[in-house]
């Protein structure tokens, strides 16, 4: 499985106004994305290793936007409901989801109990952290591709 957040990843922010990657600019729900053609690409030449869900605050609406904005989709999706005494935001369900699964995990806020979690874990586990300017680049995708090729049999 490939849980694969969105914002950070995919939607690019916090590059240089004299740099902007190629990609897409949409609005979702007001807000103004720019969607990265380079992640995009690399997320569709993923589906060939992993069974992408969709790990993102914008949880079903990224089945609303994305297979018409980039070709992406639909995939399944997490939905979070607010646990306020959580380490992570997402961590509970992504522990309920992928139970008993190998996984990785593609975000830019991933933290040290993530970490933690990731590491307790006895089915294969990889976090890839991103740099929300630069989303899931060459060099995080061939690290995915590698990881799922080392676990088939």
């Amino acid at each position: 499985m490939l849980f694969c957040d969105i914002d950070g990843v995919l939607s690019l922010f916090g590059f240089p106004a004299d740099s902007v990657p190629e990609g897409t600019w949409a609005q979702v729900d007001g807000i103004a994305h720019l969607l990265s053609a380079r992640a995009s690409r690399h997320l569709l030449d993923l589906r060939e290793h992993f069974d992408v869900v969709w790990c993102s605050g914008w949880e079903e609406r990224a089945n609303e936007h994305l297979p018409h904005l980039l070709g992406l989709g639909p995939f399944e999706h997490l939905s979070f409901p607010r646990e306020p005494d959580a380490e992570h935001w997402k961590l509970a369900t992504v522990e309920r989801a992928a139970a008993g699964r190998a996984l990785a995990w593609i975000d830019d806020d991933l933290n040290d109990a993530c970490h933690a979690w990731a590491a307790r874990r006895e089915e294969p586990t990889l976090l890839v952290p991103t740099e929300p300017a630069t989303g899931l680049d060459d060099d995080i995708a061939a690290r995915l591709k590698a990881w799922a090729e080392s676990l088939d049999p």
